[in-house]
């Protein structure tokens, strides 16, 4: 997951060079969604983390 956050980190990059046009607009909002989604899958990680139970 982190290969497709760096990936979007540089299509917004050039997107930026490039003077904000429409890749930027949507390289933005797909960068939007992926921030969403993985602030959701890390509460879920640290919520499911705290019910495991301990071996004994």
């Amino acid at each position: 997951m982190l290969s497709w956050a760096l990936a979007f980190l540089i299509i917004a990059l050039i997107a930026g060079v490039l003077g904000f046009t429409v890749i930027a607009g949507t390289a933005a909002w797909i960068a939007k969604i992926c921030f969403i989604v993985f602030l959701i899958l890390f509460v879920v990680s640290l919520i499911a983390g705290r019910r495991t139970t301990p071996l004994t």
